[in-house]
């Protein structure tokens, strides 16, 4: 007995199991002891950490550290203004970081909100009012409809007791309960129908039953120990701008220390080489940086949000640009958690109905012709049957505010329809309405008398109405239950016996709906006798005239089959995850094309049966899992993580939170979803669509491609002005570039340009390639290489526009300083017309340099800047500048164009020559097929 769970134990086995009466209940005293030894009712926390230590945490990233001795060497050498900027950006980083991470942590707060507040319990053979918190193990529940189940209770009665159980399994419909005893020993948390679970609600009927797990053993609070116990995953974003920082800060301090050196052993004055070794050691730390990153990162939440994706954690936006899989929930992600009657049969003809959710709009057609439901006899018996035998409403409500356009549409407007009852019976009476059937319409006609409710053992509901002097009895339930009922069929029109023939007819239409994944509900009606007795449901639902059945589903969302199409062009992979039945789950992954050919699909008790190694063997060909539990989701979200891939999963149920916040970015629903959801996730749709996703896929690799576009810009120059600096000491020549004007270039090019490459306009392929790797380089893609060729040429350029004015009078102090002013403007121009370059992958000639507005002003401004200092009589002597004159301004203009158009001509002749020797393999190739 000690090996059997809860769920395989009879009444008398948990009657002594757990030492209780069912009809006495526990004493207070015993209630008392059992709580010392159990503890509360409810879910722990964990251990908080102060709000002042998280705001602590912030400031112990090591570029963070970097930027603070920045600033020590920008206040010693007089540099205030930097030194104010660099205190700026680490405190708005802070800021943002912490208020990120005090937000995530507020999940299992939300959780503790889905605990009842209070329970009916029996105390000593009496029914009190008790706090939810103070249930114990063996304690006897009452419940009805409308209750919220207090905690994990192994039902002892039940009546009519159907539960929403959505949030925790993602059972889209609500589930039928009762009290007798399961078999099997593994059964997933959906196929416990003899178990209610802490949080879930009751949403007909009435039960009693036995407490048996509370607190943090219940299925709610295992879900509150796995977001207690996963760890956050730092974001590609985070890992590569800290590779970045700490790589730039040596290779800076480096080259640095080798210019000063080679400066000193030439003969340069070791105090001024000092100055100007510290000056480019600030330049060259691009210290800006993480500020620029911040600024990308929120702009393209502003953008994401007209999109209507809420960004909770700012570098997450990244993240999704490289997301290679997305793992979805079914239930109210994928489809519209809207039960929808699809097919019809009646009378041997399989008939369509068209619309969706519950609007009462659409068509009931035959071979793609609307059907007369006025001379159908049958099928307006159905439509009847269905909206009498119905407690379920569904009613208009006003249509939610538009946030904006979707791809220049404006969004639709409209009513919403919503239901109150049951899933499965409101399908049926929108149903009836679709064809003017309408509760109202038929309650001025027919008059209920009488009602034997749904239950799960007889799996059948009826009504007993009156109708113009005569009483009617309309059923509704599972066919194969409902079929050993009826002893006559309506068959064209007329009520015939109901033969062998006629009877398989109709189980073989029941089998082709439920192998399409359809919930078929059969009907049946008969005209009562005043003698037919209605004593009982078997006396009345006895000798049924069989009508016909009805299929439905929760269909899947119109836009998403688009999203993934878009999903798998741009190489990422869609995987549905639901506690779903298999065949459900299949055949909407079919309709949505997320299995492709060859494609496999795993259950949760498969899923149990292998470890994590076996399964890291199978999971990137499987693209369904059903009926999981939380654990299965987190299993396959660690398992697609150990094999590379970088996993977005989305839900809206508590049984996602977990998975939620161990994937490397979790999105959560912002309509249906849940708040333990969303404390936990990353990112929020707040119109419930999947296609955002492909939206927020898009404006992730956006930025990253804009972050990478600033950080090409920004090193790139600094290698061309650490270069400058190295050759010219190598060859002996007088510094060429001053303490003083290093710190003002980098104050006029490395601020506004390389934040208007932040909001960069992307390139027309974006989503067309592959994903990038989650351990890529952010040098990768030749990244590297256009960094230091461009660099190089800078540097190299600027030398010669040094040394060409220089030596008209190398030995003229005048001279110095006007070659001096011409190597400052140089510089400044080269990075300025290579800020052009950086927003092409290719070269500046294959996007429109002014299509970026934003870029051109900034270049514009600091042109003027640059021409300021130059011009401006009393800032000439602070910068050590003099105006130039033609002949100079020619030497700049050509230095600094070399660089970006030399490199812009490189790259189109190699694209041509590369084309045409495609063409001519092409060419070759289509020979040899001919001979």
């Amino acid at each position: 007995m000690e090996q059997k769970k809860w769920h395989q134990l009879d009444a008398e086995e948990l009657q002594h199991v757990l030492g209780v009466h069912p009809h006495q209940g526990l004493s207070e005293e015993e209630a008392e002891e059992r709580r010392k030894k159990n503890g509360w009712n409810e879910l722990s926390e964990g251990k908080r950490i102060s709000p002042l230590a998280l705001f602590l945490n912030q400031f112990k990233d090591f570029m963070v550290l970097v930027l603070m001795g920045a600033t020590l060497v920008s206040g010693l050498l007089g540099e205030y203004l930097d030194a104010i900027t660099i205190i700026a950006i680490i405190l708005l980083n802070g800021v943002l970081g912490f208020i990120q991470e005090f937000k995530a942590e507020r999940s299992l707060r939300a959780l503790k909100q889905l605990s009842a507040p209070g329970a009916k319990v029996l105390r000593g053979g009496k029914v009190v009012q008790v706090p939810a918190k103070m249930l114990v193990p063996g304690d006897v529940v009452l419940l009805e409809s409308g209750d919220r189940v207090p905690a994990d209770v192994r039902w002892l009665e039940t009546s009519s007791c159907y539960i929403e159980e959505s949030a925790l399994t993602g059972e889209s419909v609500p589930v039928g309960k009762h009290a007798k005893p399961i078999q099997e020993a593994d059964v997933p948390l959906g196929d416990q129908k003899n178990t209610g679970f802490m949080g879930t609600m009751m949403t007909r009927g009435t039960a009693k039953g036995v407490v048996v797990r509370t607190g943090m053993d219940t299925e709610m609070g295992k879900i509150a120990d796995l977001i207690q116990n996963t760890d956050s995953q730092e974001t590609p974003l985070q890992h590569r701008l800290e590779q970045l920082g700490k790589m730039l800060i040596i290779l800076s301090l480096g080259l640095t220390v080798m210019v000063v050196v080679a400066g000193i052993l030439h003969g340069q004055p070791a105090v001024g080489m000092f100055l100007a070794g510290v000056s480019l050691a600030v330049a060259a730390i691009p210290e800006g940086l993480p500020a620029i990153v911040t600024v990308a990162l929120a702009l393209g939440v502003q953008r994401m949000i007209k999109r209507k994706a809420i960004v909770r954690k700012l570098p997450s936006v990244e993240t999704l640009g490289c997301a290679s899989v997305i793992c979805s929930d079914k239930t109210g992600t994928l489809t519209q958690n809207k039960m929808t009657v699809t097919r019809v049969w009646v009378g041997g003809r399989s008939l369509e109905v068209t619309g969706d959710g519950y609007a009462p709009t659409g068509q009931i057609l035959e071979e793609k012709k609307p059907v007369d439901v006025k001379n159908d006899q049958g099928l307006r018996r159905l439509l009847q049957i269905s909206a009498l035998c119905n407690n379920a409403e569904i009613y208009e409500t006003a249509a939610p505010e538009s946030h904006g356009k979707r791809k220049g549409k404006e969004e639709p407007q409209g009513p919403v329809w919503e239901l109150k009852g049951d899933p499965t019976e409101g399908a049926l009476i929108t149903l009836a309405s679709k064809m003017g059937m309408t509760t109202q319409s038929l309650s001025a006609l027919y008059q209920r008398d009488k009602e034997f409710p749904f239950d799960s053992e007889r799996k059948l509901m009826s009504v007993v109405v009156s109708h113009q002097g005569g009483k009617i009895l309309c059923t509704k339930g599972a066919p194969d239950v409902l079929l050993n009922q009826c002893t006559y069929i309506l068959w064209e029109g007329n009520v015939v016996p109901f033969t062998g023939t006629l009877r398989q007819k109709v189980l073989a239409a029941n089998e082709e709906m439920a192998s399409s994944a359809l919930r078929v509900l059969g009907t049946a009606y008969r005209d009562l006798r005043p003698h037919d007795s209605l004593d009982s449901e078997a006396d009345a639902e006895s000798q049924l005239v069989f009508v016909g059945l009805a299929g439905m589903i929760d269909p899947p969302r119109r836009e998403v089959r688009d999203a993934i199409s878009t999903c798998r062009r741009a190489g990422i992979k869609t995987v549905m995850i639901t506690g779903d039945h298999g065949t459900t789950a299949e055949a909407i992954a079919q309709q949505l094309g997320i299995m492709p050919r060859g494609g496999e699909a795993m259950s949760g008790q498969e899923l149990s049966q292998i470890d994590d190694q076996e399964l890291d063997a199978k999971v990137d060909n499987v693209y369904v899992y059903s009926r999981v539990s939380p654990e299965h989701k987190l299993r396959i979200v660690k398992s697609l993580q150990r094999k590379g891939h970088v996993v977005a999963m989305t839900g809206d149920g508590v049984n996602d939170a977990p998975a939620i916040k161990a994937a490397d970015i979790g999105i959560a629903m912002g309509i249906t979803g849940t708040d333990v959801t969303k404390e936990a996730s990353a990112l929020i749709l707040s119109d419930d669509n999947f296609s955002t996703i492909v939206a927020a896929i898009e404006e992730g690799r956006s930025i990253y491609e804009n972050i990478r576009k600033f950080i090409r810009y920004l090193l790139a120059s600094n290698v061309g002005e650490i270069l400058t600096m190295f050759f010219a000491m190598m060859l002996a020549l007088p510094l060429p570039l001053l303490p003083i004007q290093i710190l003002w270039v980098n104050l006029v090019t490395d601020g506004l340009p390389a934040m208007a490459l932040g909001v960069d306009q992307p390139e027309k392929d974006l989503m067309e390639h592959k994903p990038r790797g989650a351990k890529e380089n952010i040098f990768a893609r030749r990244l590297g290489w256009k960094i230091i060729s461009r660099g190089f040429l800078i540097g190299l350029c600027t030398l010669g526009a040094f040394w060409l004015t220089l030596r008209v009078d190398p030995h003229n102090a005048a001279q110095v300083t006007k070659a001096q002013s011409v190597a400052f403007a140089t510089l400044v121009m080269a990075q300025l017309i290579h800020v052009f370059d950086c927003r092409s992958s290719r070269s500046i000639f294959h996007r429109n340099p002014l299509q970026n507005k934003y870029l051109v002003l900034a270049v514009l401004s600091s042109v003027l800047l640059m021409l300021g200092v130059m011009y401006i009589e009393p800032l000439q002597p602070i910068f050590k500048t003099v105006p130039l004159g033609f002949r100079e301004w020619c030497i700049t203009i050509v230095g600094a164009g070399v660089p970006t158009f030399l490199m812009g001509i490189g790259s189109v002749w190699g694209g041509r020559r590369n084309k045409r020797r495609g063409s001519g393999r092409l060419v070759a190739k289509s020979t040899n097929i001919s001979a």
